[in-house]
């Protein structure tokens, strides 16, 4: 008989969601689909805030991006005030950023990610964790949160916390960098660097024993968009959006602030997250991925030496066309880990980092400000719109895990048709479903951000679980 999996809740996420496999009477998956059943409603009610509380109502989204959503805010509230930040400041919030990236990646690949490719796919599920990862390597999990530590020590240095920072304002920041400060973070960076290369060597192993895998996990054509530098190369605080097409070619390069002349959002019936997609290419034709492969495959060039070689070999996996395959996520998450690190060192022997001329004064008030950057995740959209005494009309947000909301439901879709056959259902094979998702690393408390009313299904269970009732509301 035709027989319905439900994978609840999916594990080592940000956020709730869970997968249902739909299998036919021969025990083939006839669909996968993940649905994200988590409500947030931060666009509505900022309605009738001050414009300048946003870089710090906005991090509350989220204690995982909050560093990313406080400089999205910050740099929608500079267009709204007409005030650009002085080079300083504009240095400090890229640092603040670089080191967001480069915790969360490295918390993702070796915490998140780390127990499936260092512990294995089928590996007992009580120790399928960061414990069992101690367990197996010690001195790699201390080094692991190491990395992290210093990126977040960043954070804390620049914005007084490590979440939730208050650091951006309109036109600038509030606290200049000390050398003192400079060199205590100096100090961490080769550790850093190292700890990196070991995750680049273990990914690069685990890929050589399972290449198997890797090309038929997840492995399907969309577009690829982020942030690239007028030079075209990889970009995560400022710069010009780009989407290219499954080929490779340019679809379009233009400014953040006319994201709305070509994407649009689409609404299904059973998530609450919106499928962001190419206005002229429709839906699902214009879809597209976002993140670190897709940043990776938009990308001419990293400008930093460790991470630009590394990008070369990433290049050369599918013949310098873009690479489709979901595990690479890993790899190209990595890349991008070693990118923001180095940067880190580029920004600290910068002179003008340690200015204290790190606030705009001269305002031109607008009244409507878009601020974009790459989150870890991918492209993050904040369009705030105010009246002339500066209290919020309009709020629009396109969180990164959105922009990927199409490739993980393909993603997962794809990988439960391919591993699960003729009725054999184990817990290995679920986990390889739930880990379609956990590629892309999505948070999904950032991106539920529903349009209206969505549907609700409440279903009613007896004292044996039996289904009493379903009551639906469209």
């Amino acid at each position: 008989m035709a027989q319905k999996i439900t994978i609840e809740p999916v594990t080592r996420i940000e956020g709730h969601a869970k997968i249902t496999v739909h299998l036919d009477d021969m025990g083939n998956v006839e669909r996968a689909v993940l649905h994200v059943n988590e409500f947030r409603g931060f666009e509505k009610f900022c309605e009738g805030r001050m414009f300048f509380e946003m870089p710090m109502i906005t991090p509350r989204i989220c204690g995982i991006c909050p560093v990313s959503h406080h400089l999205a805010a910050a740099k929608a509230c500079d267009e709204i005030v007409g005030a650009k930040p002085p080079r300083p400041a504009h240095l400090l919030r890229d640092l603040m950023h670089q080191a967001q990236v480069l915790q969360s990646h490295g918390m993702h690949f070796f915490e998140l990610a780390g127990p499936d490719l260092i512990l294995g796919f089928d590996s007992d599920p009580a120790t399928r964790n960061v414990v069992g990862l101690i367990g197996a390597n010690k001195d790699l999990a201390v080094k692991a949160v190491q990395l992290r530590k210093f990126g977040q020590e960043i954070i804390k240095t620049l914005g007084g916390r490590k979440v939730h920072p208050n650091f951006a304002v309109p036109g600038g920041v509030n606290k200049v960098l000390t050398s003192a400060e400079r060199d205590q973070i100096l100090s961490g960076y080769d550790q850093s660097i190292e700890t990196i290369k070991i995750g680049l060597s273990v990914f690069k192993d685990w890929a050589s024993k399972n290449m198997d895998d890797i090309n038929k996990f997840g492995v399907f054509p969309t577009g690829y968009l982020g942030l690239v530098t007028e030079q075209g190369s990889w970009e995560v605080y400022d710069g010009q959006i780009l989407l290219i097409n499954q080929f490779g070619d340019q679809l379009e390069l233009f400014q953040p602030q006319k994201y709305l002349d070509f994407i649009s959002e689409r609404v299904e019936n059973w998530t609450y997250l919106k499928f962001p997609y190419y206005k002229k290419l429709g839906y699902p034709g214009g879809v597209y991925r976002v993140g670190p492969l897709g940043r990776l495959n938009i990308s001419k060039k990293i400008d930093t030496p460790l991470a630009n070689e590394e990008l070369k070999g990433f290049k050369a996996l599918n013949g310098g066309k873009p690479v489709e395959n979901t595990l690479y996520y890993h790899y190209a998450r990595l890349i991008e880990a070693l990118a923001a690190c180095e940067k880190i060192h580029v920004l600290l022997d910068d002179p003008d980092i340690l200015s204290n001329e790190i606030i705009n004064p001269k305002h031109e008030f607008t009244g409507h400000g878009v601020g974009v950057l790459e989150a870890p995740r991918g492209t993050l959209i904040h369009d705030y719109h105010t009246n002339p005494s500066g209290k919020l009309e309009k709020v629009n947000l396109i969180v990164s895990t959105g922009h990927n909301n199409y490739a993980m439901t393909t993603a997962v879709d794809s990988v439960a048709k391919t591993y699960i056959k003729n009725g054999e259902v184990r817990e290995g094979l679920l986990n390889r479903i739930e880990a379609a998702v956990r590629a892309h690393d999505p948070c999904l408390s950032c991106s539920t951000h529903a349009i209206g009313q969505m549907p609700i299904q409440l279903t009613i269970l007896d004292v044996d679980g039996s289904v009493v009732k379903e009551v639906v509301r469209d």
